[in-house]
């Protein structure tokens, strides 16, 4: 299926997994060589494992991954998780940024509603998207409110710069280093004097875990190794 480059998401028994990665390669096979596509996906879609993982490293290689950013909890009336928001953009492909994705962490950016409800005010939606434009050299627009906040974090001329605990751009290879993870709390980091939120605790767990099981299964192989070098040698 042409819709389905990198094949479709089967688990260990065959069977397709869920929908997330067959959505996003429908997104990204039906974008004009310059095309965008934005849509929200659950957290645990950017670290997914096995052939979704599979598929998440070609995505990222193909250069059409543009921007991740983790949005704040209780932002939908009938989900209170917290969510993803993926960009893609084939238009970045063959440029200077191809080979890097922006990630934000937005999930302290919000305005409450009410006890169980959260949304963006304007200037808050405006000083994101000004990240992604100052990230991708535009001039960034100043219409809704958010010249404050730019001028603060981004200085009095506002040029794009990495910002703990907001946002980060990375290369490939770091990707590749957080084992092709889309999580933007793996890249962002914690700003100076903050303190560790349980969602960041966990996911920096997490991802301490998965470094553990991969040098769990490295030494049970080198075991193997050894054991088969130490038999050939007895018997020789």
């Amino acid at each position: 299926d042409d819709r389905l480059p990198w094949g479709a998401p089967l688990t260990g028994k065959g069977t397709v997994s869920n929908g997330n990665y067959l959505w996003m390669q429908y997104f990204y096979s039906y974008l004009s060589p310059t095309g965008r596509a934005g849509f929200v996906m659950a957290n645990s879609a950017s670290d997914a494992r096995s052939s979704e993982a599979d598929i998440r490293q070609k995505l990222i290689e193909s250069g059409a991954v543009d921007v991740m950013i983790a949005a704040p909890s209780n932002m939908f009336f009938t989900v209170t998780l917290p969510a993803t928001l993926w960009f893609f953009d084939k238009g970045k492909i063959g440029t200077d940024r191809e080979d890097s994705v922006l990630f934000i962490d937005a999930r302290h950016i919000f305005r409450q509603i009410d006890r169980a409800h959260r949304d963006f005010t304007p200037a808050q939606l405006e000083f994101i998207a000004n990240i992604v434009r100052l990230q991708r050299g535009e001039k960034p627009e100043l219409t809704q409110g958010s010249e404050e906040k730019l001028t603060e974090v981004f200085g009095k001329k506002p040029s794009y710069k990495d910002v703990a605990g907001l946002c980060k751009s990375a290369a490939r290879a770091e990707i590749e280093e957080q084992g092709w993870s889309l999580n933007p709390g793996r890249y962002v980091g914690v700003a100076k004097g903050e303190e560790i939120s349980d969602e960041d605790f966990k996911e920096k767990l997490e991802a301490l875990n998965e470094e553990l099981e991969t040098l769990n299964a490295e030494a049970r192989d080198l075991e193997e190794t050894i054991a088969a070098n130490v038999t050939e040698i007895l018997e020789a």
